[in-house]
């Protein structure tokens, strides 16, 4: 890849962020947030995507961001409102926003012209107040950008747009910050933008340089004033500070507020005379710089020329020295604003070279625990040297490794953002009002977790506004609004992750479920099932409520691939519905397929792993403590309650007749949905952080078992999966002629 398809690929990433950032500011707009801060965040996010494709002649895609951007320059101007049949045309504006930038990435043939174009219109009508837009003189008007050209001179001139006058001149006062020039922009190419929209006059205001010794570069301490003497609008002049607003000091003035204009611009500097640019000179920043106290690099960008700023001479007239001030027009600036955090400094890093990252560590952690078996079998005593050496290096093993996990770890933002937009496809397909409201975006999770969560959550949420949800008059008939709402939620539970997709609608209609279920042979029509095998019958291959075929559902697939693809990432899926309410869905998911901290046992001699998140507490049994419900499953009282004791070798088939319980350990577990219980193993043999892998993908998927690892001795040990023993396997009975030894 040469080093202009480089660039584009990232500018394409850098679009996918403001994409997301967009559907969010969006979201807020929707909800009732149209303050000017978040209507000036969709203006930006709009405009970015609108530069960076200009740089790279995407003409389709720079042509709709204009007009898009428009209309957000008319809303955060306050000339426009921002009701809701505009909110609703901006949302599907950032639709099809979308997919002209993937058709300039190749991810779709093209974009529907016919859809394109009359959002277009929509946007337009709603620019210009009902009217017709004004004529374009040139249907190849590129909106004053140029394709990018490595070669291209700075002082290049560039056509402006000539805009409607609103004053006869601008004061524009800014003080960069020192993240502005972090982020590589330059004072210098803002002055020369300036320049382009008029003839200016520019003061430099050095009075807060340290001296050399106390200097920061990460500080901003220069001052720049700058009267614009064009007849231009605001928004203009605010354009060239569009990538920097956030990164300096910035206050807009009209000339006709300040009395003397630019005579005078001196004066509003009381400590000491300000540096005042001659007209017709080079501008030295270096010269700058270096009366500032600044360290001086000599590049040849280092000289900018001032020509560039002034299309036209014009007379500059400083105030002399030593003439006393006149009083300022204009209060003073106001006190300089606390500053804001640094933003964070990131990388981008291909997927497959952290993907080897974490096999290398994880091969490094088996070896480390190899290598610390070897020593405790050779008897060293704990106190020598090589044994305390090999303390530090688990230690610093495991440091790496959570280092490492920090790095794949993300939000599962990433995956809620692309759910707005779905909702409201699928509502306007099944003509439903739903709001759609997301809680814990900021929930983070192993990549791979992340991205194989979009497809699961994508079924769930077509099936809770499809299926959940009234129509508009079924709710007001039912009490309730004609608005439904959906929620999305992810929080961390118990050392992993939970996704809640929940709805206020109908609720699960049993009857008709288990009718179905019948119907299609899935169960015997005299099976006596509850109320929670009767919901999971919905899980079932080829189970379908829905009457007739649709591009949503009916064709008996959905659900069902939402179980094995969340069993896949080593998770569950449980139901929650009461009927005329609602329905909660909840997945149930590790925070990481890599590795895990474990409990060590033995049952029958078998060396399992517990998942520690899971534990609660372990205890020897004792005679007075153990008790048997119907004379048969025997249960344990623990803090006053009776937990049901599971004996996990004999339910796994380790062996054949169950161990006295007063000769075991028994460990108290806590399942995803607070269920308790005690399982019963022959000992245990400590605690450690093991490599996860994968029991399904080299052998099977076996009940009980969600995963296996790599002991220090090189031998194979099973996961248990707690959920699973817990809810499902304490059903089985328990042999009959269990006796507890006298």
């Amino acid at each position: 890849m040469d080093a202009f398809e480089a660039i584009k690929a990232t500018f394409f990433q850098e679009c996918d962020e403001l994409l997301a950032d967009l559907e969010a500011k969006l979201m807020l707009l929707e909800q009732g947030q149209t303050d000017l801060e978040t209507i000036n965040a969709v203006f930006r996010a709009v405009h970015s995507v609108k530069g960076g494709a200009g740089a790279f002649g995407l003409e389709a895609l720079v042509r709709f961001a204009h007009v898009f951007e428009t209309l957000m320059d008319e809303l955060r101007a306050g000339r426009k409102p921002c009701d809701t049949i505009t909110i609703k045309t901006l949302l599907r504006a950032s639709d099809v926003l979308a997919d002209h930038i993937q058709a300039a990435q190749g991810l779709i043939p093209q974009v529907d012209e016919g859809r394109s174009a009359a959002l277009v219109a929509e946007l337009e009508m709603l620019t210009h107040g009902g009217e017709a837009p004004p004529a374009v003189e040139d249907e190849d008007d590129d909106f004053g950008f140029m394709p990018m050209a490595f070669d291209m001179a700075l002082d290049d001139p560039v056509a402006a747009p000539e805009p409607e006058p609103e004053a006869v001149g601008w004061r524009i006062v800014f003080k960069p910050m020192g993240r502005m020039y972090a982020n590589a922009n330059e004072t210098g190419l803002l002055l020369r933008e300036l320049g382009r929209l008029g003839p200016t006059t520019v003061v430099l205001d050095d009075s807060e340089t340290p001296t050399l010794d106390a200097l920061s570069v990460e500080d901003g301490c220069l001052t720049w004033t700058v009267d614009l003497d064009a007849a231009v609008e605001e928004a203009v002049v605010r354009e060239v500070f569009d990538f920097v607003e956030s990164d300096c000091e910035l206050t807009i003035t009209p000339l006709g507020a300040t009395l003397g204009g630019a005579s005078d611009m001196s004066a509003t500097f009381e400590d000491e005379p300000a540096a005042v640019l001659p007209a017709g000179d080079d501008l030295d920043i270096a010269a700058l710089l270096a009366k500032a106290g600044g360290a001086v690099v000599d590049t040849p960008s280092a000289a900018i020329p001032f020509a560039a700023f002034e299309p036209e001479p014009a007379p500059v007239v400083a105030a002399p020295v030593d003439a006393p001030a006149p009083a300022p027009a204009v209060s003073a600036p106001p006190p300089a604003a606390a500053p804001m955090a640094a933003a964070p400094v990131t990388i981008r890093v291909d997927l497959d070279r952290v993907d080897r990252l974490i096999n290398v560590v994880g091969e490094l952690v088996i070896q480390q625990a190899m290598l610390s078996q070897r020593v405790l079998e050779s008897g060293l005593a704990r106190s020598s040297g090589i044994a305390l050496g090999l303390e530090d290096l688990e230690l610093l093993t495991r440091e790496i490794q959570d280092s490492v996990m920090a790095i794949r770890a993300q939000p599962v933002k990433s995956v809620f953002q692309r759910m707005p937009r779905l909702v409201r496809e699928v509502a306007d397909m099944v003509s439903k009002q739903v709001r759609l409201v997301t809680v814990g975006e900021d929930t983070e999770v192993d990549k791979t977790v992340v991205e194989r969560l979009a497809e699961p959550i994508t079924h769930m949420l077509r099936n809770a506004i499809d299926h959940g949800l009234e129509t508009p008059d079924e709710r007001i008939a039912a009490g309730k609004s004609a608005e439904g709402t959906v929620r999305l939620a992810a929080l961390h539970r118990s050392g992993r992750i939970v996704i809640e997709i929940s709805d206020d609608g109908r609720g699960i209609n049993r009857e008709r479920v288990k009718k179905i279920a019948i119907d299609k042979g899935l169960i015997a029509a005299d099976a006596p099932l509850t109320d929670e095998q009767i919901d999971n019958l919905i899980f079932a291959p080829g189970f379908s409520t829905a009457a007739v075929v649709s591009d949503i559902s009916g064709r008996g697939v959905g659900m069902d691939v939402v179980k094995r693809s969340i069993q896949a990432l080593g998770g569950r899926i449980s139901i929650s519905s009461v009927p005329g309410k609602g329905s909660t869905f909840t997945l149930s998911l590790p925070l990481t397929l890599a590795v895990l901290d474990g409990m060590v046992v033995a049952a029958a001699e078998q060396t399992l792993i517990a998942p520690l998140p899971t534990i609660v507490e372990s205890l020897t049994p004792q005679a007075a403590d153990l008790h048997f419900v119907g004379g048969v499953d025997p249960v344990i009282r623990f803090r006053d309650r009776f937990l049901p004791l599971i004996d996990v070798a004999l339910i796994m088939g380790f062996r054949e007749q169950p161990m006295n319980p007063t000769d075991g350990v028994a460990v108290v577990v806590e399942t995803e949905g607070g269920q308790q219980a005690a399982l019963l193993f022959d000992a245990i043999q400590g605690q450690r952080q093991v490599v996860i892998k994968s029991l399904e993908t080299n052998y099977q998927q076996v009940e009980g078992v969600a995963a296996a690892t790599i002991l220090g001795d090189g031998r194979v040990a099973l996961i248990l999966d707690v959920d699973v023993i817990v809810t499902d396997m304490r059903r089985k009975s328990i042999r009959p002629d269990f006796k507890l030894a006298s």
